[in-house]
């Protein structure tokens, strides 16, 4: 299959050690830049052969994408290119189906399967990285496979992005007041980092948007938010949560705590609480939970379905197994007896020291357990707009958007990328930000195959 590279032939002195890392995302992406740059001279011998698995190719960084969702940033700028930053590894597009650990190898159903002769191939491996990531966790809800929109990735983003500005086009182009005010509604259920951010992005984008719809007010909208607990931004801390609540109900946001959707069948939504209308927009961001991969495997898993490891990032009761990420238990040396959390945060320092622990191995020198005190949280909550608590020190408003935003920045990979987002967000200062829905692109091939379908009705006539 082409962009797929036979591993190098080892020399008589030495065997050539095959690295597999399954996920291109956070933990998989910075676990491999971090190992072809310290074992540069071992690839380039031909000793250290590493392969990424992932169904993109390219690594989303997820904090960007509200901002991408809200218009701010161009979604080509808010993912990295896996073949650029990772061009001396092989990367392998398709889905790791099973891994038998004991026999070290993987197999792998690759993207187009269904075309190619050998769409599902066995990949053999000496260290093993399990970076799976997450996935969205769905409940079994009427009307929520339908209805509902994840969060999650960057079609999502940009579909929501279109979704939200095509229901504005609906709402003032029809004179049905219900259709109207069906359109006008959006739900978004979760009140953690990604539905909090998601909603007010969108609502401020929405809002900024009506300047360009005369028949449509900020107050003819109806933003909703649902959660089950009974806080929002857990990860603020509880006093600025209550912050950023009393913010967005001041912007008109209705925020619902202690409340569960109980169905969205037709898009009807009905709430816990015995509320029941109709919303053209129904966004699902209510956590997430491991990659179901892990249940294909036979490597130890918890409760949850996470794998197990130990504080130095390897897969208990294994050897040549590692795992990192929210597709692992991995213990909080900071807070005995408690996980790391799923967070970008952790990803990011735990790829980093599970790379570090590999080449050791490989060394034949000491592990260093993972310790990480966790350093805060900042969250994005429109232009300008946003909330931190870094440290002990709380900000709002503006310092805090600042922040959030100076914080994703350096944490961005590439300069390639760090430049593209900088300037997207300079000519942001001078430019209003487009309004345009591009919706067509969710279905490039319609209006060429209903002129097809046509054109072959004239013919059989």
């Amino acid at each position: 299959m082409r962009g797929y590279r036979t591993p190098m032939p080892a020399t008589s002195a030495h065997k050539t050690i095959r690295v597999l890392i399954v996920g291109g995302g956070y933990v998989g992406m910075f676990t491999a830049l971090r190992l072809q740059r310290r074992l540069r001279r071992q690839i380039a011998a031909g000793r250290v052969h590493i392969t990424v698995v992932d169904p993109q190719s390219y690594m989303t960084y997820q904090p960007f994408l509200p901002e991408a969702a809200a218009g701010n940033l161009e979604p080509r700028h808010v993912v990295v290119p896996l073949r650029r930053v990772l061009h001396r590894c092989t990367i392998l597009n398709g889905h790791v189906v099973r891994i038998d650990h004991a026999a070290r190898r993987a197999v792998v159903r690759v993207v187009g399967a269904e075309l190619l002769a050998d769409g599902e191939r066995q990949v053999p491996y000496d260290k093993l990285v399990v970076a799976a990531g997450s996935v969205s966790r769905t409940l079994p809800i009427p009307g929520l496979a339908e209805c509902g929109i994840g969060f999650k990735s960057l079609g999502e983003a940009i579909y929501l992005r279109n979704h939200v500005l095509a229901q504005m086009d609906i709402a003032a182009s029809t004179a049905d007041a219900a259709a109207r005010r069906r359109a006008l509604t959006f739900v978004f259920v979760g009140g953690g980092y990604a539905g909090i951010e998601a909603l007010a992005e969108l609502e401020d984008m929405a809002r900024d948007a009506c300047k360009w719809y005369p028949d449509i007010e900020p107050g003819d909208m109806r933003w909703v938010l649902v959660e089950a607990s009974g806080r929002i931004l857990p990860e603020v801390g509880e006093e600025m949560g209550v912050w950023t609540l009393e913010t967005l109900r001041r912007r008109g946001i209705e925020i619902k705590l202690n409340t569960l959707l109980k169905s969205a069948e037709g898009g009807h939504i009905v709430l816990s609480d015995g509320q029941e209308f109709d919303a053209g927009t129904l966004v699902w961001t209510a956590g997430v939970k491991p990659n179901p991969l892990v249940a294909d495997t036979d490597l130890p898993a918890d409760e949850k379905g996470r794998v197990k490891v130990t504080a130095d990032l390897v897969v208990e009761g294994t050897r040549d197994a590692y795992a990192a990420g929210d597709v692992a238990a991995v213990p909080d040396l900071t807070r005995p007896g408690e996980l790391c959390g799923p967070s970008a945060q952790h990803a990011l320092r735990q790829a980093r020291r599970l790379a570090d622990n590999l080449i050791a191995d490989l060394r034949g020198r000491p592990r260093i357990p993972y310790r990480h005190a966790y350093a805060g949280s900042v969250a994005g909550l429109g232009l300008r707009k946003g909330v931190a608590n870094v440290y002990g020190v709380k900000l709002r408003g503006f310092p805090a958007w600042f922040l959030h935003r100076t914080y994703h920045l350096s944490r961005m990979p590439t300069v390639n990328r760090k430049v593209r987002v900088t300037a997207d967000w300079t000519l942001a200062m001078f430019f209003r930000r487009e309004i345009i829905s591009t919706g067509e692109m969710h279905r490039p091939r319609q209006e060429f195959q209903a002129a097809a379908g046509r054109r072959e009705a004239s013919l059989r006539r």
